[in-house]
């Protein structure tokens, strides 16, 4: 399994104190990723400005604390991390067995206080679709609480439900055209799975980034409402998430650029009427 990070989270990735592994890819491309280092599933060499040294590149891309990308481009030996191991260029992921990672949940089981447990998030998580299926099948065996947070994608995602105690899925727009233009993938099969989610999951999570410009007009609020209000239950949640740009950083360390701009910060007024459309529609709201 390729992991980029890794860590504890209480009660912002399921239930509870959580130990959550970030996997390695997504079949999405959204501009306002907050995690872009998790994107390419062959991994992305991050740098980072503070602890980069200009010695471990012996082509010169490193100057004044800096990575001419362009030289990095046309390097095949990537000298910087297969023969230095700094802080200061590496490879975003690290790579652990299925069994690397059921031994780690269970000796931190102890930590899962409040109806914790563990969460698998990404990029996404069903990039690495059967390596996720056999971790959350051994760790149902020994009866940790499990959670996957999914952008929907993946045709098999039902398959997964039998083993995951809380599922947490993103709905970034219900026009299929506008989700092409904005995340690069369609939406049809994502529709599909929260609809088969909100019928067979008992604990199912739905989210929305709202994202100035993208998905925040009236058009898009009444369009996510008649849809929520198609798949609402007792076992659904939502939630609304505003765009913020912890990522930006992110981003620049990837030796990409980071393409929002303050646009896609959306007025609180906004988000206060969306959230009023939510409680009207009688719509269960769930603040993680």
């Amino acid at each position: 399994m390729k992991i980029f990070q890794k860590g504890f989270n209480y009660s912002q990735d399921g239930d509870g104190n959580r130990l959550v592994y970030h996997m390695q890819g997504c079949n999405l491309k959204c501009p306002w990723c907050a995690n872009p280092e998790g994107m390419k599933c062959e991994g992305t060499i991050v740098s980072d400005p503070e602890w980069i040294l200009e010695s471990i590149c012996p082509h010169g891309a490193i100057k004044d604390k800096k990575v001419d990308r362009t030289v990095c481009a046309g390097c095949k030996k990537h000298e910087c991390i297969t023969e230095h191991d700094t802080k200061g260029m590496y490879l975003s992921y690290q790579d652990y067995t299925v069994d690397e990672i059921v031994e780690e949940v269970l000796n931190n089981e102890m930590m899962f206080y409040d109806g914790g447990g563990v969460t698998f998030t990404g990029g996404e998580v069903t990039m690495q679709f059967e390596e996720l299926f056999e971790t959350l099948e051994k760790l149902k065996e020994h009866g940790i609480n499990t959670a996957i947070e999914t952008n929907g994608t993946h045709i098999r995602t039902k398959e997964l439900f039998p083993y995951i105690d809380q599922l947490i899925m993103d709905c970034k727009l219900c026009d299929p055209k506008k989700h092409l233009k904005y995340t690069g993938g369609p939406n049809e099969e994502i529709l599909k799975n929260i609809r088969k989610a909100a019928k067979e999951h008992p604990y199912f999570h739905v989210r929305v980034p709202l994202i100035g410009g993208v998905n925040d007009s009236e058009e898009d609020l009444e369009a996510f409402i008649r849809f929520f209000q198609e798949i609402n239950g007792e076992n659904v949640t939502f939630e609304v998430l505003s765009y913020h740009e912890f990522g930006k950083k992110k981003w620049e360390d990837c030796g990409w650029k980071y393409c929002m701009t303050r646009d896609a910060y959306v007025e609180q007024e906004v988000v206060k009427h969306f959230l009023q459309m939510i409680k009207d529609a009688g719509l269960k709201y769930k603040r993680t």
